[in-house]
Order: C-alpha cells, then sequence, then structure tokens
C-alpha cells in the first residue's frame, strides 16, 4: 500500500524536477513510510511512496522491465498474483523481485491495456512506456483505492491524493461550483469531480491513456462494468452455498501479507461474517478492533464481543468521546477536499488505534451495496409505493403540503421526497434537498450552475439503468456514488493517514459479480435486508449478530450538538474571521442550527458538513 505522484510534460524539452516530484511525495508520506523512489526522464517524472506489506526486502518502486523501457508506480495489492506470475513466467518472462508490482508490469508487456482485466484486487497504477511515449494510467473496478489527475495545455498530473497535485505548482486552483452544490446535496462529490475545478477523479473500472505521439492525445476508457443479470433458477440453498465459498475464497486471498494483519469489527453481519471466516484460514487468533459509544443507542460493542468471545479474537476497542470533535481540522487536511460524513470520526479513531498493533486490515465494506442492506432500500420502495404516476401531480399535492410545514417539522423531508418522480426519488435523498440548497448556498453560484445540479447526476444513473427492478437500480447507484464517493473514500483517506492498509474481501470483483446475479428479491425478503447474506452465514454468527437492527456506524452528534458541543458550535459560526458568507448565507445556517435545538428534527448531519465547510475555508485560505 502505497501513495503514487506523477507528472508528464507535453514537451519533450521541459523536464520534471526530482525536487518537484519530492515535495509531492512528502505530502503524502504518512501512505507510505518506510520508503520513497523517483524516476525521472527528461518530460516524465514519476514518484512513490512506500508501506512495506508485500516483499518487504525488494519491493522499491518506481520498478522498471528487463531492459528499463518500461516503468510503474503502484498502489494496492493484486491478490492473484501468484498466478499471473506463474503464466507469465511460462510466457518467458524474467522476475527480479517477488512483488504483485512487478507482475503488473509484465503483464503490460504481454497484453498492453487489456492487463488491467486480469488484475483481481484494488489498485490505482501508472505505468510509462518510454518507446512509444505513453503513459497508461488505471483504477480499480469500484474504486476502492484513490486517483486523481489535473491537465491543462502543458502537462499532466496526477497522484493518490490532492494535496501532492497541489504541490506540484502552477495548478489552476479555481473551486467547482457544481462540487459545492453536490457537497451540501450528498456530503461528498459525485462522479469524478473535486472541490478544484480543475482536477478530477479517474472513475472506477476505467483506465486513462496520453500519448504523446503525433500529438498529445488523452483518452478515458471504461474497462469493466456492473451487470445485474439475476439467476431464478438456483434455490436459496444454492446461492447460500455459493455466497460462503466464493467469499470464504476471497478472504484466504486478502489475507496474504508478510507484515501483521488483523481486522474491523463493528458487530454487523458484514465485519462479524469476514472475521468468522478469516478464523477459519488462520492457526493463530485474529486481532479484532472495535469502537463503541457511552450512549447506549449508538454502541454495539456487546455484538462485537459476541463474535470475539466465538472466535477467540485477540480484542481491542476503544470509546469514542464528545471530545473527539476536535479531530476535525486534522479529518479536513486528509481528505483536502470538504467531506461530511460523520463516521469519518470513529473510522480515523479504529484506524489510528488499530495501526499500534497491525500494519493490514480487513472490513466489511460493500456488503450494504451488494446485498440491499442499507434502511433507505425498504423506505424508498414504499415511498415509491406512495408516489402517484404523475410527476406534475405529485409536485402539486405533496410539494404543497412540504411547502406548508415548518421546516423544524419532523415530516418535512418526507414530503419534499414524495414530490419528486416515483422511479428517481433515490437521487433526492441526502443532506440538504435542492429546494433547501436553494436557501442555504448563495444565489450568484446557483445562478452559474443554472440547472446541472448535484441531483442530475443520479437522476441520469437511475434511469439510464437496463434493470427493471427498483431494488436493483438502487444498488447499482449506491455503488457508482455513495460507495465509492463516501465509504471507500472515508476509509481510505483516514486509514492512510495512519499508515494502516484496509483491504474489502466483499468487494473482490469476482464475489461481487456472484451477487450481481442473485434475485433482489432475495437479497430484501419480507421486509428482511440482506436477507440471503444472512441466511448463507447464520451457522457462522450467533443470533444476537444476525437479529439485531442494523445501526450503521453512527455517533451521537444529535445529542453533544444539543449538549457538550452547543458552546462549540456557536463559537464557530459567529467568529468574525468566518469564511461561509462568501458561499451560504449564514442565516440559513443559524435557523438550521435553531431547528435542531428544537428537538424535532436531527439536523446533526448538516451542522457538521456546514463546520466541515467552515473549517476546510480555513485551510485553503491559509494555504494559498
Amino acid at each position: 500500500m502505497c501513495g503514487i505522484v506523477g507528472i508528464l510534460n507535453l514537451e519533450q524539452d521541459n523536464n520534471v524536477s526530482i525536487e518537484t516530484l519530492r515535495s509531492m511525495t512528502n505530502s503524502i508520506i504518512r501512505r507510505g513510510p518506510d520508503d520513497e523512489g523517483f524516476y525521472c526522464n527528461q518530460n516524465i517524472g514519476l514518484g512513490f511512496r512506500r508501506l512495506s506489506i508485500i516483499d518487504l526486502a525488494t519491493g522499491h518502486q518506481p520498478l522498471s522491465n528487463e531492459d528499463d523501457s518500461i516503468w510503474i508506480i503502484f498502489n494496492g495489492e493484486i491478490y492473484n498474483y501468484q498466478e499471473l506470475r506463474y503464466f507469465l513466467q511460462n510466457k518467458g518472462h524474467k522476475f527480479k523481485t517477488h512483488t504483485d508490482t512487478e507482475v503488473i508490469i509484465h503483464l503490460y508487456e504481454e497484453l498492453g491495456d487489456d492487463c488491467v482485466k486480469h488484475l483481481r484486487g484494488m489498485f490505482a497504477f501508472a505505468i510509462w512506456n518510454n518507446s512509444t511515449k505513453k503513459l497508461f494510467c488505471a483504477r480499480d473496478r469500484f474504486g476502492i483505492k484513490p486517483f486523481y489527475y489535473y491537465i491543462d495545455n502543458s502537462k499532466l498530473v496526477f497522484a493518490s491524493e490532492i494535496k501532492a497535485i497541489l504541490k506540484s505548482g502552477n495548478i489552476d486552483k479555481s473551486l467547482s461550483l457544481e462540487a459545492i452544490d453536490s457537497y451540501f446535496a450528498y456530503g461528498h462529490m459525485t462522479s469524478n469531480l473535486s472541490i478544484y475545478q480543475h482536477i478530477k477523479k479517474l472513475n472506477p473500472g476505467t483506465s486513462l491513456t496520453l500519448s504523446l505521439s503525433p500529438l498529445p492525445k488523452l483518452e478515458l476508457k471504461t474497462y469493466w462494468e456492473i451487470h445485474f443479470e439475476p439467476d431464478h433458477s438456483k434455490t436459496e440453498a444454492q446461492w447460500m452455498d455459493e455466497i460462503e465459498s466464493s467469499l470464504s475464497d476471497a478472504v484466504k486471498l486478502h489475507m496474504v501479507s508478510d507484515v501483521p494483519l488483523g481486522a474491523f469489527l463493528s458487530g454487523g453481519i458484514d465485519s462479524s461474517s469476514i472475521v468468522a471466516l478469516m478464523s477459519q484460514h488462520s492457526t493463530s487468533p485474529i486481532k479484532t478492533f472495535s469502537i463503541g459509544f457511552k450512549e447506549k443507542p449508538y454502541n454495539e460493542l456487546k455484538y462485537a464481543e459476541a463474535i470475539a468471545k466465538k472466535y477467540n479474537t485477540e480484542h481491542y476497542f476503544q470509546i469514542v468521546e464528545p471530545e473527539s470533535i476536535h479531530l476535525l481540522s486534522t479529518l479536513v487536511s486528509s481528505f483536502d477536499e470538504p467531506f461530511a460524513d460523520t463516521s469519518a470520526i470513529p473510522t480515523y479513531i479504529v484506524s489510528k488505534f488499530a495501526s499500534q498493533f497491525v500494519s493490514v486490515v480487513l472490513s466489511g465494506d460493500g456488503g450494504d451495496e451488494l446485498f440491499a442492506g442499507y434502511n433507505h432500500y425498504p423506505q424508498l420502495a414504499f415511498l415509491r409505493k406512495l408516489n402517484f404516476n404523475n410527476r406534475a401531480i405529485n409536485n402539486l399535492f405533496w410539494g404543497t403540503i412540504n411547502k406548508i410545514l415548518p421546516a423544524s417539522f419532523r415530516g418535512k423531508n418526507l414530503t419534499y421526497y414524495l414530490s419528486k418522480d416515483k422511479e428517481t426519488v433515490g437521487a433526492y435523498y441526502g443532506l440538504f434537498n435542492q429546494s433547501e440548497r436553494n436557501f442555504l448556498i448563495n444565489r450568484e453560484i446557483l445562478n452559474t450552475i443554472n440547472k446541472n445540479r448535484a441531483e442530475s447526476f443520479k437522476e441520469h444513473l437511475i434511469l439510464s439503468s437496463t434493470s427493471n427492478d427498483y431494488i436493483t437500480r438502487l444498488q447499482n447507484l449506491d455503488i457508482k456514488t455513495y460507495m465509492v464517493d463516501e465509504i471507500l473514500t472515508k476509509v481510505d483517506r483516514v486509514s492512510m493517514h495512519n499508515s494502516l492498509e484496509v483491504r474489502v474481501p466483499i468487494l473482490d470483483h469476482q464475489f461481487a459479480e456472484l451477487t450481481f446475479k442473485i434475485p433482489s428479491s432475495l437479497k430484501l425478503k419480507n421486509g428482511t435486508q440482506k436477507y440471503i447474506f444472512k441466511e448463507a452465514m447464520k451457522n457462522k454468527l450467533p443470533d444476537c449478530v444476525i437479529n439485531h437492527k442494523k445501526q450503521g456506524f453512527n455517533i451521537p452528534l444529535e445529542h453533544w450538538f444539543r449538549s457538550e458541543l452547543k458552546d462549540y458550535i456557536n463559537s464557530r459560526i459567529n467568529d468574525r474571521n468566518c469564511l461561509l458568507s462568501e458561499y451560504i448565507n449564514i442565516k440559513h445556517v443559524k435557523q438550521t442550527i435553531n431547528n435542531h435545538n428544537k428537538g424535532f428534527r436531527n439536523l446533526s448531519e448538516r451542522i457538521w458538513a456546514i463546520l466541515v465547510f467552515d473549517e476546510w475555508l480555513k485551510q485553503n485560505s491559509s494555504n494559498n
């Protein structure tokens, strides 16, 4: 696990400075504290920071092929690299290391751009072919590992994190107004957006190629797509067997490591299943790490402890206190842009805690998306049934009720969602809805983005889905937005800030492709979320874990903001140095805080989003 950076100047005689590359890699040193490396050849420069996990002695990067004509920098893990190595050796390729990195470069020699289709793992890499003057980059199928890039008329700059791109110098830092709208809609930037207008994310399952000859040409290509193709021919028992067998194989592959390894254990179905399967493949107790809260409705420690006891794990836990709000500055600097997921706080704490004992952990991320585990799946399906068939009638009836209800009223959001088209209501399920953002975001910004509002991207994903099944369309939407832009982004940034590698076996693409064939009626059955997954794992998990209501990785901000942190919020918003007014309406912010304090609605996530944006503006201002 590492951090990568690179610069490709479009003119051959415009040399890349190693000092610039070092400045970029130093900014992401936490991603790889064990080693650094650089490759510079006139207008191309590659930089690397390493967290040593596999082949500790010879895993230095950048790495080249036999004649030094092709160079690679790679962030991630390839779990089928030994199988690919055997294949390549039979083709005559000679290896000088035992790394998965070298497997990629020889596979590229053998298959060209199609090499990426054969990789089983999480990855973001760049390959420079000095003979053809072509740069080939790729990101894994689900976007587990990050890849940002910036291009103008003179250069392409890329890196694992935005901060490294900014360190390259001469970067246009104009903010993306569409990204600001997306942030307040969902708490993160969707699609390929970043907070900076000219810095983009390489989408999951996508490659980027920049050829310099005969003229510079940038090409983005999708090499993998999600295809839900339900197979109704199998019985529940057959699906249960296949789920257990396939996930067990994925977990075993994800346990390959030359350094100490453990697991995050929340007490939910997904992480508990991972720990159960890890225990089957380990001869020694698994180290498990959990987070708890003093507030009982948020505390799942008893379920984590039940799993730890059943599988005799070496279990560690920590209690999160209200004082953890002071992580705000650290979290914002980790993400480089506004990011409002409140669970970043406990994820950061458990990552820092686990990194004292291990260098690698496995997590259960991805299970909710693949098996329809989120509470909003049955909720949105129910809302869809309540809607009229005509969008105009929905807007007239439910929209009128929504306008009448006070902002502090508990059912305010429900009537807003019901006013939308029944097929696309999932696009509107977020933080501040569009009508609220019309009051929150300054008019100049709204006038600029005009019709290109945040919901339009999600609407397009829902309507362009080839599936006739609504739950399946919601799964596809979440995998392409919420999972990659929020869940996986959160885990990558806060874990790598603590030099900890997190692996996600549920998102092994072969296991995921199996789940795409399971009918949604077996994922959400008679109101039971993750039905078939629970059935597959129930012989391995205690009843209390299988049957307890989903809580999610939430924190008690609702209570903290009304009590211990009330003064903290007011001091931030009323600070004379507050920069929020340039972008949002302070009066509406104060009204949101006031409505939350009345106790009718829980608006803590919206308040947190505003605090994060304020902190990001503060840090961004000091860095300019």
